[in-house]
């Protein structure tokens, strides 16, 4: 069956018809996601939500969402879609954060020459038919210091295109490193420095608790008098109320805001103050962005229904297209290596290691980390997936740890899982054969080779002759077929193991049967997604 998806937000015709064209089955309601109760709803009958920041996707309509795998945000902000509640839920949250980059950068710009040469103020007066020439006497870009707070997509452009006004750009950016920072031809500073020194102060980053009010009271105190702030990013980075005062004493020359700590903005301390420009959230809103992240949301909500890639996405771990080709059976190995162990531990785990050697210590780690962490929490919550395994993991207090190294075997490349508890440590490995197929490879530091099936039976036993009948004959006697036959043991004598691929799940009654002979130590079915 089709993949189905909701957009419950005004996309273009091109971005539905991209779906269309992929054999997804698209559900185009642009007015659903003002209808909250509506939506939760009809929510349950999607596998995608295609959104623009009119949907709110709350915790209630997640509850509903039965189905639901991805959400596409066609933008960059997703301050509209309760990102916890859909991580617990095991859905992705995907945003756009490339397709309007250039416009919110050019806004921006076109801000800080309002700000410097008061245009709306000048635009209006001239209108009203006055003619004010020195009322409006306002200052060159040239030469003054830009300071850009965020340097990453969006600060970088500005400080491109300032640099092309023939500005001085200072930025602050921890992430911001000293080579990068020469490339991009910018000084980098620390936050109190550029307080000191920027005539121009724009901001480009998001709303986090580090960053909320990063434009303090204290803050703006500590700037150079005169200077003119600019803020196209988030609501919230400045303080309003703060910066409106220093710009009824003179201290801060002027202001251009795109957004507001509170929107719709239909009152702020800003308003009506002079020399203030203020607009309604443009920043993306040119026909060229808005075409761009709804394509691109599009685009990447196929990718994943129908290929697995992972585009970015906020709550995982991005995969490529070539990488889901390349990584789809080591995804699929992790997931079963975590299975297995997650059937055989019955104690609250306290740690989880993961190994990872030769060729896939290259890939994406972070991926097969949520693929190997899902396969052992879905003993205890069926639900669970990529996404809300690691979330569960934290909350369950579980350290998670990963090792990659060098080929160290006769293996290309392969991963082993370890869980600790505080009874005792369980290891499996596994590797990928040429033909795509993953295989267990060592149980219990014991080498192996076994095909991995749907339904399995593992044992555990002393190294003694009888064990191999005892298995046939149990099997057979109760109509059980066995499709493949691993054994393997530590040392003569020592512990052995055996691992069945049978056809169909083993009836709790021949498990007691094979339990009854006293041979072995344990005897344990097994069942493995390997659709």
């Amino acid at each position: 069956m089709a993949p189905r998806v909701l957009i419950s937000d005004k996309l273009s015709d091109a971005a539905v018809q991209i779906f269309r064209d992929r054999g997804i089955d698209v559900d185009f309601q642009p007015d659903l996601g003002k209808d909250k109760d509506k939506l939760a709803e009809v929510i349950g009958q999607y596998d995608g939500l295609a959104i623009r920041s009119a949907t709110k996707v709350t915790q209630a309509i997640l509850e509903n969402a039965t189905n639901l795998k991805v959400i596409g945000r066609a933008g960059i902000g997703t301050d509209n879609v309760d990102k916890d509640a859909a991580s617990k839920k095991g859905v992705i949250v995907m945003n756009t954060p490339f397709g309007n980059m250039i416009t919110t950068a050019e806004h921006a710009i076109a801000m800080m020459f309002a700000c410097a040469r008061q245009i709306p103020e000048a635009s209006a007066s001239t209108h009203a038919g006055k003619w004010e020439k020195s009322k409006f006497m306002g200052v060159e870009l040239t030469g003054k210091t830009l300071g850009v707070i965020g340097a990453g997509n969006i600060g970088g452009i500005v400080c491109d295109r300032a640099r092309g006004l023939k500005m001085k750009v200072v930025a602050y950016d921890p992430f911001l490193g000293e080579e990068k920072a020469k490339q991009m031809q910018v000084e980098k500073v620390e936050l109190e420095d550029l307080l000191k020194r920027a005539d121009f102060i724009t901001l480009h980053v998001p709303l986090t608790d580090q960053t909320k009010n990063i434009l303090s009271a204290g803050n703006l105190a500590k700037t150079k008098k005169g200077v003119r702030i600019i803020n196209c990013a988030r609501g919230g980075l400045v303080d309003e109320a703060a910066l409106a005062e220093l710009l009824k004493s003179g201290h801060v020359a002027g202001a251009a805001f795109d957004v507001f700590a509170e929107e719709p903005a239909t009152d702020n301390p800003l308003f009506n103050l002079p020399n203030v420009v203020c607009t309604p959230h443009l920043g993306a809103a040119t026909t060229e962005a808005q075409e761009n992240v709804a394509l691109q949301v599009a685009e990447q909500m196929a990718n994943y229904l129908l290929t697995g890639a992972v585009e970015n996405a906020l709550n995982m771990p991005s995969v490529t297209a070539e990488e889901a080709k390349i990584m789809g059976p080591w995804i699929k190995l992790a997931d079963h290596l975590g299975s297995f162990i997650g059937q055989m531990t019955d104690e609250p785990i306290k740690a989880i290691n993961i190994l990872y050697d030769g060729s896939v210590s290259e890939m994406n780690l972070e991926a097969l980390n949520c693929s190997a962490i899902a396969g052992i929490m879905k003993r205890v919550n069926p639900d669970v997936n990529m996404v809300s395994a690691p979330l569960i993991a934290k909350e369950r207090g579980i350290k998670i740890s990963t090792t990659n190294q060098a080929k160290s075997g006769a293996f290309d490349g392969y991963i082993k899982v370890t869980v600790v508890t505080a009874e005792r440590e369980r290891s499996i490995a596994g590797t990928v054969f040429s033909d795509g197929k993953p295989r267990f490879i060592q149980i219990k530091g014991i080498n192996i080779d076994a095909e991995i099936g749907a339904h399995m039976v593992y044992t555990t036993n002393e190294d003694v002759p009888g064990i191999i009948g005892t298995l046939g004959m149990t099997m057979g006697q109760n109509n059980v077929n066995i499709a493949n036959f691993t054994l393997g043991r530590s040392v003569a004598k020592g512990e052995a193991i055996a691992l069945l691929y049978v056809d169909e799940a083993v009836p709790a009654s021949v498990v007691d049967k094979l339990k009854e002979t006293g041979l072995f130590r344990q005897v344990k079915p097994l069942q493995f997604d390997v659709a």
